[in-house]
C-alpha cells in the first residue's frame, strides 16, 4: 500500500509555490515520476490515495517515523499537521505552555509572533499541501478519467463516496485555514496543475465556499456511524457545518446560531452517546474499543506500529511528561519535559488539584503552580490527560515506548452538547432545560454522581467558556473558543502571555495569524493580514 501511495504522490504537481528553495515541499525525484494512469492501474490505488489524504493529519511523510518528509525546512516531527494545529490552538492560550526554546516556539504562548515565525509558516504550508493532495485526487477521479481507465460500475460507485470524503477533508482543511489565517490562497481541482500564483480569497467568501462544499456532499457521505472507523461520515460534515455557524460572527460578521442547532440536533439524534466510563478512559491507548468510541464523531487514528511519527499523539503523550512523572505510567520510554499548563486553567477546577471533578487530570508532585520561569519543567502543573496504556494499565503496541495507540478525538459528543448550550444562550433557539440536561450528563461523568450538577441559573456564557475548557482542554479548541468569546488577545490575561511573567493583553489583530513572509515574497496576489 505504501508503495502505491508513493507512486500516486509522484504525479501530484503542487499548485502552491510558496517556499524558498531550502523549504520547498518535497515529493519525489524527477527521474521517479510516473503517469497518473500508471499510478491508478491497480483498482485499490483509489482507496489508498484517499488513505493518504486522511493520513495527512496524522503522519509527516512517506516513511515512518521519519526519513521521507512531506515538507522540508523544519524538523519532520515539528511539521506534522496535528502537532502544528494543536500548537496553534493550545500553546497560544491559557491551557498550555512549553519550556523548549526551539526557534520561535516561545512566541506562540507569548503572542509575540511575526510573519517570520517558522511554526506558523509550516502550519500554513501543511494546510496548503493537504489542499493540494485533495485537489489532485479529485482531478484524477473525474468521470472522464474513470472512463479512460475502464473503471467498472462497482468501483466507480465506491469512488464517488471517496470523492465526497476527499471534499470533506478539503473543507476541513480550508476551515482550519480560514480560522487561523482568515484570507489564504485558494485553489480547487478546477484550477490547472502546475506552478502558478494562486489568488487570495477573503474570509467571508471562504466561509461560503466551505459551507457550500459541505452541504453539497451530505447525500454522498456515509450515514452517521456507518463508515469504516477513522473515515468521515455525514455526522462529521454536520459537525464542521455547526462549527462554521458557531463561529460565523467571527468569520463573517453575521451570527448563525439557529443553524448551529439544526446540525447539532442532527448529530445528537444519530446514536452517539456519553459512555458510562470514567472521563480519562477516553484518552487511553484503547480508546477505539473501551467504550470511548461511542462518543466520537470524527477521530484521527494512531497505531504505535503502523502510524509512527514524532508528531500527533506521540508528541501529545511524550511532551507533557517530565519531572517526577514516571514514563511507564504513560506507556512510554521517557518524557520530553515540555508542555505544562497555567494557573488560569488550574483555577477553573474547584479545589484545583484536589477537585472532585474527574476531568482535572493534573500532576502536581514537585510542580509549582505558578510559572516563574518558562524553561524549567517544574514551573506550572503538568497535564496527564493522554496516556499510552489501556484501561488495565498495559502499554501500547510499540514495545520501544516511542509511538502510541491513542486516537485523537477531533470531534466528540461532549463538544456537540456544549455547542447546543452555547447556541441556545446566544439566541439560536433550543431550550434551557435541554441544555442543562446535556451539561449535567457531562458533569455526572466527571463527578461520578450528581454533586456537580448545575441549574438553569448557573448556565451562562461565562460558565460555557470555562466548561468548554474543563471538558475539552488539550483537544485543540481553546484558541478558537477564546477568539469567539473575545478573550484571546486584547482582553484575556494569563501568565507569560505578552512575554511577561504576570501576563498582559496583546493587540487584537493577533486573533488572526499572519500570512508567512516567505509566501508574500513570492506571491504578489497576496496581501498581509492587518497589523503584521
Amino acid at each position: 500500500m505504501l508503495r502505491t501511495i508513493k507512486s500516486i504522490l509522484v504525479v501530484i504537481t503542487l499548485a502552491f509555490f510558496m517556499q524558498s528553495c531550502d523549504d520547498r515541499l518535497n515529493l519525489q525525484p524527477e527521474d521517479e515520476r510516473l503517469t497518473a494512469d500508471a499510478a491508478f492501474e491497480d483498482p485499490a490505488a483509489y482507496k489508498e490515495a484517499l488513505a493518504k489524504i486522511y493520513a495527512g493529519i496524522s503522519l509527516s511523510g512517506q516513511q515512518g517515523p521519519a526519513g521521507a518528509p512531506d515538507l522540508a525546512g523544519l524538523d519532520e516531527g515539528f511539521s506534522n499537521y496535528l502537532r502544528l494545529y494543536w500548537k496553534m490552538q493550545e500553546l497560544t492560550t491559557d491551557e498550555a505552555i512549553i519550556g523548549w526554546n526551539d526557534g520561535t516556539i516561545q512566541d506562540l504562548h507569548g503572542q509575540t509572533w511575526t510573519s517570520g515565525n517558522e511554526f506558523i509558516r509550516t502550519m500554513y504550508t501543511r494546510l496548503m499541501y493537504q489542499v493540494t493532495l485533495t485537489n489532485e485526487f479529485l482531478r484524477q477521479t473525474t468521470d472522464s478519467k474513470l472512463d479512460g481507465r475502464g473503471v467498472d460500475a462497482t468501483l466507480r460507485a465506491e469512488i464517488q463516496t471517496y470523492r465526497a470524503e476527499a471534499r470533506f477533508m478539503r473543507a476541513l482543511t480550508y476551515w482550519h485555514a480560514m480560522d487561523l489565517f482568515a484570507n489564504p490562497p485558494f485553489v480547487t481541482e478546477d484550477d490547472a496543475s502546475g506552478a502558478f500564483l494562486p489568488e487570495q480569497i477573503q474570509r467571508a467568501d471562504l466561509f461560503t465556499y466551505v459551507e457550500s462544499e459541505l452541504l453539497a456532499i451530505l447525500a454522498e457521505m456515509a450515514a452517521p456511524r456507518m463508515n469504516e472507523y477513522g473515515r468521515a461520515d455525514r455526522a462529521a460534515a454536520w459537525m464542521v457545518l455547526a462549527k462554521l455557524y458557531l463561529n460565523a460572527e467571527v468569520y463573517t460578521g453575521t451570527a448563525r446560531n439557529a443553524d448551529v442547532l439544526t446540525y447539532i440536533n442532527n448529530i445528537i439524534g444519530s446514536g452517539y452517546s456519553i459512555p458510562n466510563i470514567p472521563y480519562f478512559h477516553s484518552f487511553l491507548a484503547d480508546n477505539d474499543s473501551n467504550g470511548a468510541q461511542e462518543e466520537v464523531i470524527f477521530t484521527i487514528p494512531f497505531d504505535g506500529l503502523r502510524t509512527q511519527a514524532f508528531g500527533g499523539m506521540t508528541f501529545l503523550v511524550h511532551a507533557p511528561v517530565g519531572g517526577s512523572m514516571n514514563p511507564a505510567d504513560f506507556g512510554i520510554n521517557g518524557g520530553w519535559f515540555g508542555v505544562r499548563t497555567t494557573p488560569t486553567f488550574v483555577e477553573q477546577f474547584p479545589g484545583e488539584e484536589n477537585s472532585a471533578d474527574g476531568r482535572a487530570l493534573l500532576y502536581t508532585d514537585g510542580q509549582n503552580k505558578d510559572i516563574e520561569e518558562v524553561g524549567p519543567f517544574n514551573q506550572g502543573y503538568a497535564v496527564a490527560k493522554y496516556r499510552n496504556v489501556d484501561v488495565n494499565g498495559n502499554p501500547g503496541s510499540d514495545s520501544s515506548g516511542d509511538h502510541t495507540d491513542i486516537d485523537f478525538p477531533m470531534f466528540r459528543l461532549a463538544d456537540a452538547y456544549l455547542m447546543y448550550a452555547e447556541a441556545t444562550l446566544r439566541g439560536g433557539g433550543g431550550t434551557m432545560s435541554t441544555a442543562v440536561g446535556y451539561i449535567n450528563e457531562l458533569r455526572e461523568r466527571a463527578y461520578g454522581d450528581t454533586s456537580g450538577n448545575i441549574t438553569e441559573t448557573d448556565l451562562t456564557l461565562d460558565f460555557i467558556i470555562d466548561e468548554r475548557s474543563r471538558e475539552l482542554y488539550f483537544e485543540a479548541h481553546r484558541r478558537q473558543d477564546l477568539v469567539r468569546f473575545g478573550q484571546f488577545s486584547n482582553q484575556g490575561i494569563w501568565q507569560w502571555k505578552g512575554g511577561v511573567p504576570q501576563g498582559a493583553t496583546t493587540e487584537s489583530y493577533r486573533d488572526i495569524m499572519p500570512i508567512p513572509a516567505t509566501d508574500l515574497g513570492i506571491n504578489t496576489n497576496l496581501e498581509q493580514n492587518t497589523g503584521y
